[in-house]
């Protein structure tokens, strides 16, 4: 549904946020070691994360990347997905212009409620939701 940058940059934030919990920030090479993306590729996706704000960088001994654990919670999905992927739910299925409720494109009704749907769960779902089960060893990043 995504492209791998976009799905890269969703579990990059996920086991930055983990890491940030128990007062660790990551390297780059640990962050494409656990999400198994590429160095390189995984140094542009933290760099967008940065400018977008979703994650920090703090350069220097010591350093990584992080996220304030305090704004976990305000971090919602549909930040990181837009950074990467635009405005993809709630653009036309099939990538007219002109898509409403009153010039429908030919997919527009059926595609309509479920990307009214995924807007909503991509709107209310949490860093801070996505980080715990992965936390609690429920849910995995890599196979």
């Amino acid at each position: 549904m995504f492209s791998k940058a976009c799905e890269y940059a969703i579990r990059s934030s996920i086991y930055i946020a983990s890491q940030a919990m128990s007062g660790r920030r990551v390297s780059l090479t640990d962050v494409a070691q656990k999400i198994e993306s590429p160095e390189a590729f995984t140094s542009k996706i933290l760099q967008k994360l940065v400018k977008n704000k979703i994650i920090n960088s703090v350069k220097g001994p010591g350093g990584g990347f992080d996220v304030d654990v305090n704004n976990l919670e305000k971090i919602k999905l549909i930040l990181i997905v837009e950074a990467f992927e635009g405005k993809v739910l709630t653009r036309c299925s099939l990538g007219l212009n002109e898509c409403s409720d009153t010039q429908p494109c030919p997919f527009h009704y059926k595609y309509k409620p479920i990307r009214e749907r995924l807007l909503h769960i991509f709107e209310n779902t949490s860093l801070n939701d996505l980080m715990k089960g992965f936390q609690d060893g429920q849910t995995f990043l890599r196979s």
